[in-house]
């Protein structure tokens, strides 16, 4: 199985696609202008306290205040906060966070008014970006993300990944980071370190600790609303996570970011450089690797499957519904719970790549086509799990209730992403209406007319739809030959496939479109 990824640089950010044996899994859009993406860390303002929520409203910059609840102060928050204000006090600047003196933790079930106070500076992370009408959703247990761990300032536990089963690698693990993590840092153990070594952890871990420090450097000089630690950009975020054994080519279109990608995979992964490729070709990279199609295909209302099925996928503003249907693949068979089975089995699959590639979060119905028998709605449910153990972000899958629906829920950190994939139609030009396919032929013989008699315009070439074109020319005495007989100037014919019926123009000798009114 070969991974492929494939970025495109724009003047508005980029688009990156992740493929998996030429098919795509996931699909990323990421804006310049996209100032509050997830992990990025800000100065923030509490404007508002509202008490029968436990929570408060934070300015960080965006157009609607940013909410931030008490249970995601997290139990060290007053000495975060009490950090902050040394940092930016004149007396004691650049102190560090392991010669910090820790303060009491909070109790889980207090009240924000204790903690916190109208107009005060704290420091918060992006957990969830802007979705629909609300703001970002922050959190105060700060973490830097790197490729073998998790870095948690003001904490001291150590935890591994529960996808790491073996018991005795778990001990290992903790056992190393124990002999190398700094005082007042927690430190969350990625799957990715199962097997890797000392030196491998103690760098990732190194260039956490200094990442945080430089963040904290600014904090003097930094103004409410600053961005004070960021995150990396989609494409270095998205190598940091998945850059594993089976992945074997990047390919990156802009000579700048190229560079940018092969000097962080050197840092990172220096026996993987050569995996990133440089794309020249004439073409653009998301044509040339066919993406532009399957996106077209893959983001409409309408998903079909490889054998005679098809998805309809909703979207609201509470959940998205799939609604599963079996199409030309019911006349296929003759047992009906063998037909609904099969499709259902082929849908999950289908669905669990929807998920990733439209970033679909939140709560996610299913309405599978109905099923009877008890052992196939169990291994449907198998399926559907085995489907999503590939997934990255949080998720629960239920089984079938007894309506047929399924349940999924999906850790949603941003919007979902839609694409368009429907066109204007170039015969109504997107109204719906078109002129009356019997008036046509007047209608063009009329501007013929004009054309040639007011304008005086000779060498006319007429472009229509194939019909058109064989109305028009088709026969000894065609209508193109009474034109000539009428004008005594001979009218090129041609015709264009990519017209509506109901569509033509006129072209001059010299090859520009001739406008009539």
């Amino acid at each position: 199985m070969s991974n492929e990824l494939i970025i495109n640089v724009t003047q508005n950010g980029g688009r990156i696609a992740l493929l998996r044996d030429k098919t795509l899994v996931e699909y990323h859009q990421e804006r310049t202008d996209d100032n509050f993406v997830v992990g990025d860390i800000f100065l923030g303002t509490v404007r508002r306290i509202v008490p029968g929520l436990n929570a408060a409203f934070v300015d960080i910059g965006y157009e609607k205040d940013a909410f931030l609840h008490y249970l995601d102060l997290g139990p060290n928050i007053r000495s975060l906060n009490k950090f902050i204000k040394l940092q930016q006090g004149k007396k004691s600047p650049n102190i560090k966070v392991n010669d910090f003196k820790m303060e009491p933790q909070i109790d889980k079930l207090g009240k924000i008014t204790d903690v916190l106070k109208t107009n005060q500076q704290i420091l918060v992370q992006v957990v969830k970006e802007p979705i629909s009408t609300k703001g970002p959703r922050l959190s105060c247990e700060l973490s830097l993300a790197g490729r073998f761990i998790v870095l948690v300032p003001f904490a001291n536990s150590i935890s591994v990944s529960k996808k790491i089963p073996d018991n005795a690698e778990r001990k290992r693990l903790v056992r190393l980071i124990s002999s190398i993590k700094p005082e007042n840092f927690g430190v969350i153990v990625r799957t990715v370190a199962e097997g890797k070594d000392v030196a491998e952890l103690d760098k990732d871990l190194t260039e956490l600790v200094e990442g945080w420090e430089n963040g904290i450097a600014k904090l003097p000089n930094s103004k409410p609303r600053d961005k004070v630690i960021g995150e990396m950009n989609r494409a270095n975020s998205l190598l940091r996570d998945m850059l594993n054994e089976s992945f074997d080519m990047i390919t990156v279109d802009d000579k700048n970011i190229y560079e940018e990608i092969r000097d962080y995979i050197k840092n990172i992964a220096p026996e993987k450089e050569k995996i990133v490729k440089f794309y020249a070709g004439k073409a653009k990279v998301f044509e040339a690797y066919g993406i532009e199609k399957q996106l077209k295909m893959l983001f409409g209302q309408t998903v079909s499957l490889a054998n005679g099925g098809y998805l309809v996928i909703e979207h609201t503003e509470a959940l998205h519904v799939i609604d599963v249907n079996s199409g030309n693949k019911s006349s296929a068979e003759n047992d009906q719970e063998t037909t609904a089975f099969n499709v259902n089995m082929e849908a999950a699959a289908e669905i669990a790549r929807q998920l990733r590639l439209r970033d679909m979060g939140g709560i996610i119905v299913i309405d599978f086509i109905d099923l009877k028998s008890p052992e196939h709605k169990r291994l449907l449910y198998e399926q559907m799990k085995k489907e999503m153990k590939t997934e990255r972000a949080k998720y629960t899958v239920l089984p079938l209730s007894k309506f047929g629906l399924m349940q999924i829920t999906r850790q949603r950190v941003r919007p979902e992403l839609n694409i368009a994939t429907v066109e204007k139609c170039p015969s109504c030009n997107g109204t719906g209406k078109i002129t009356a396919a019997i008036s046509v032929a007047d209608q063009l013989e009329s501007k013929l007319d004009y054309i040639l008699t007011k304008q005086n315009e000779s060498d006319i070439v007429l472009i229509v739809h194939p019909y058109l074109h064989a109305y028009f020319t088709k026969g000894i005495f065609s209508i193109r030959f009474n034109w000539f007989l009428k004008y005594r100037k001979w009218i090129k014919v041609e015709k264009d496939s990519s017209l509506g019926v109901t569509e033509f123009h006129f072209k001059n000798a010299q090859d520009q479109l001739i406008e009539v009114q």
